[in-house]
């Protein structure tokens, strides 16, 4: 008994005080950014005479507000507007920036470099810069107020072609020497012997984009002018404007837009630390 005491005793000091101090501040940060989140939660099962107690449990809960919110049809609308768009932008660019990628890794032409260069470029250039020229654009070929208005802009991106090619130089050459000496097309190595070895990749910029897209406020604001083609930050902001004294209907519809992106990160959280952690040793 004296000699288990005295080994946890020792396990004990020998934690690092600089780790302690470490744990203590992570809490600290997790509490802060944690605790906005379960005020929007606790003040959407409120009720308007609830709204100003800082209580997180509601004395009197109540799912009154998301029967309203929910039977709203502009609400759902504009929800399925937001996935619409983030899912087919979310397939447009894991397939073109993988494919993109993979012919700058895999392939030798001359000009490789230039473009490789070019396509990181735009890199440099903020998104409100490029605004005007995709408005101009979107105005040219009719699509304004549409759906491919709100996603032409998305559909590859610079930064998942940087992302897959840096991968795919990581795949073996002899791999695709022996597929294209079985006779496969480039085309089908791509797709059945090179993607599977690049799947951390392929679900990080995945994930990455959806939520991006799901959270995109500022193009869709600008492009879209009919309430029924809102997203739903979009749409919440004008929401917000009519509702501007019913914050427990406003925390109601934040709450059901958060949901999604909640829902992703408690499922795939695995996939995003470990995209993240390669992602940082490739680039």
């Amino acid at each position: 008994m004296t000699a288990a005491v005295s080994s946890q005793g020792r396990a004990m000091s020998s934690v690092k005080p600089g780790r302690i101090v470490a744990w203590t501040l992570l809490f600290i940060g997790g509490v802060i950014m944690v605790t906005p989140l379960l005020f929007m939660l606790s003040t959407s099962l409120k009720d308007a005479s609830q709204v100003y107690d800082l209580r997180i449990i509601p004395a009197v809960p109540t799912l009154d507000n998301y029967w309203e919110i929910l039977s709203d049809g502009r609400f759902t609308r504009w929800f399925v507007n937001s996935m619409v768009v983030a899912i087919i932008v979310t397939i447009s660019n894991v397939f073109f920036d993988s494919l993109v990628g993979y012919t700058l890794a895999k392939f030798r032409f001359r000009g490789r470099y230039i473009v490789f260069i070019a396509i990181l470029s735009t890199l440099m250039i903020p998104t409100e810069m490029l605004v005007l020229p995709w408005y101009l654009m979107a105005s040219q070929f009719g699509w304004l107020d549409s759906y491919w208005g709100i996603m032409f802009p998305g559909m590859m991106t610079a930064f998942g072609t940087f992302l897959m090619k840096q991968f795919f130089e990581g795949v073996p050459d002899d791999f695709l020497e022996a597929a294209r000496i079985d006779g496969l097309n480039e085309f089908t190595i791509w797709w059945k012997i090179a993607l599977p070895l690049v799947t951390p990749a392929l679900s990080a910029l995945a994930i990455f984009t959806f939520l991006g897209n799901w959270t995109a406020f500022f193009w869709p604001l600008i492009v879209t002018t009919s309430a029924d083609l809102y997203t739903l930050p979009v749409g919440l902001s004008s929401f917000a404007v009519e509702q501007s004294v019913q914050w427990e209907k406003i925390m109601t519809g934040a709450s059901i837009a958060t949901l999604p992106t909640l829902i992703i990160f408690l499922f795939l959280q695995r996939y995003i630390v470990r995209g993240v952690m390669l992602a940082g040793l490739k680039g």
